[in-house]
């Protein structure tokens, strides 16, 4: 995992082999992402967005739904009338990979 920056990176399929990042490497992966915390479990990092309305909101949804179509990696969605919360985590591994903060990262430039 080198310290260059998510944006310019892309997704990498995980297999069931795959380590899930481990605590200091996740750490150091949320200093790379903006305001995102993380489960209690450790195996999800989550942000929740405000919005002026309801059609702000889906907007914002649509864009999330490019990015990880793209990415071929997707969170889950918590979507309400001014608001969403969106969810990583890499299920294939059960926890946290280099994904779901690459993701992250592409979302918070939104």
């Amino acid at each position: 995992m080198s310290n260059c920056n998510l944006n310019d990176k892309s997704c990498k399929p995980c297999e069931s082999e795959t380590s899930p990042l481990n605590d200091n490497e996740i750490t150091k992966m949320l200093t790379n992402i903006n305001q995102w915390q993380i489960t209690e479990d450790k195996k999800s990092i989550y942000k929740d967005f405000k919005f002026k309305g309801f059609y702000k909101t889906i907007a914002f949804v649509n864009a999330i739904a490019w990015i990880a179509n793209k990415e071929g990696h997707h969170p889950d969605l918590k979507v309400g009338y001014n608001y969403c919360q969106v969810l990583f985590t890499t299920h294939a591994i059960a926890g946290l990979s280099e994904n779901d903060f690459i993701c992250a990262a592409k979302i918070d430039m939104l």
